[in-house]
């Protein structure tokens, strides 16, 4: 006899080969949201509806690095590790809502003095199996990694943290983001565009060239000062390279006319894919890897917005949910070891909300 089964509308379909199905539950989503539930990630996930998350972001068990207690990181090839990986994937790909986001921070493993490249052997087997796209690789660098004495290989210190998307329709919100890019310069009084009189007064240009120049530069050095700019370069005939290529009107007509021009740099400091910041440790916690607080905020105001839900498959301590928590979302954490469920629910008991005057309330 065969087996009917379920209406497209309960299944994700990624690949014939891989489209499963699954038996509704008579169990309440909302008896998951703001809730750490001990059990096994790939179970409870099928256990949600789709379409319901709007952002995962978690950090599975490394190979063989550390005892978690059971689950993955414990299996016997990296090949079946990375399988593991993608079955949990593939989950949350389906009650991913379409303008959601997807974050995995994964570690890499030395074997035999080999460096395996296992996070990036499972970003390349998702693009492979699922419809998905991945956005960044962003690198975490640790400022106070474990401390080695090598004699052969360099200390280990940074990370990925791979962003995956449906579709271009994803929800981000760079304006709330405030990584570790380039700081604004501090600007030193009247040192400001100091080489660029010396260099007017020294050129080839004429009289009136240079007092346009010096005229003009007065005026954007005020600009800089006041914050109207975020900084500027100046080129001088005979003394820069000229722009290559470019219209009549642009800076190569300027050149060629005053002598001189001028380049405003406006608006904040460019945000880079990377992330610096130390490992975190918790007083009590018998968790071996706690990724920073810091990072998970700014991942968190970077792709969601206040009451969407936050999902973290493998929980550990909490730490995603304590994130979630602050920032007025609500979240979703599963772990499999009791004693991790009790430390992240124990933390999470500690944490406030902050409300959107910027102030803070307990929960």
């Amino acid at each position: 006899m065969k087996r009917k089964k379920p209406s497209k509308s309960n299944t994700f379909k990624i690949k014939e080969s891989t489209v499963q199905y699954y038996a509704q539950e008579d169990i309440s989503f909302e008896s998951y949201l703001d809730n750490i539930t001990n059990g096994d990630s790939l179970a409870i996930l099928k256990l949600i509806p789709n379409n319901k998350i709007n952002l995962v972001i978690t950090s599975p068990p490394y190979f063989k690095q550390r005892d978690y207690g059971g689950g993955i990181g414990n299996e016997k090839s990296i090949d079946e590790y990375i399988e593991n990986l993608i079955n949990v994937f593939s989950e949350c790909i389906r009650i991913l809502n379409n303008d959601g986001s997807i974050i995995f921070n994964l570690g890499d493993k030395y074997l035999e003095s080999n460096l395996q490249l296992i996070p990036y052997r499972f970003a390349l087997e998702v693009i492979k199996k699922f419809p998905v796209k991945l956005v960044n690789n962003i690198t975490w660098v640790k400022l106070n990694p474990t401390p080695r004495q090598y004699q052969k290989r360099l200390v280990s210190s940074t990370e990925p943290f791979f962003h995956f998307v449906k579709n271009d329709n994803y929800y981000y919100n760079l304006t709330d983001y405030l990584n570790n890019g380039p700081k604004s310069k501090k600007h030193n009084g009247n040192n400001i565009g100091k080489k660029y009189f010396e260099l007017i007064e020294n050129s080839s240009l004429t009289l009136e060239q240079k007092k346009l120049a010096f005229a003009e530069l007065q005026n954007v050095i005020q600009e800089t000062k006041t914050g109207k700019i975020e900084s500027f370069r100046m080129k001088i005939k005979g003394i820069h390279s000229e722009p290559f290529g470019g219209q009549d009107g642009g800076r190569k007509y300027q050149l060629l006319k005053k002598g001189f021009t001028i380049i405003k740099i406006k608006g904040e400091p460019i945000k880079r894919d990377v992330i610096e910041c130390a490992v975190e440790t918790i007083k009590g916690s018998k968790h071996p890897a706690i990724y920073p607080l810091y990072i998970i905020k700014e991942l968190i105001k970077l792709l969601s917005k206040p009451n969407d839900v936050v999902l973290d498959p493998f929980a550990g301590s909490g730490t995603t949910a304590v994130a979630a928590k602050e920032l007025n979302r609500r979240y979703i954490g599963i772990e499999i070891n009791e004693d991790y469920c009790k430390t992240a629910k124990e933390r999470l008991k500690k944490t406030n909300k902050e409300n959107f005057l910027g102030l803070v309330y307990a929960s």
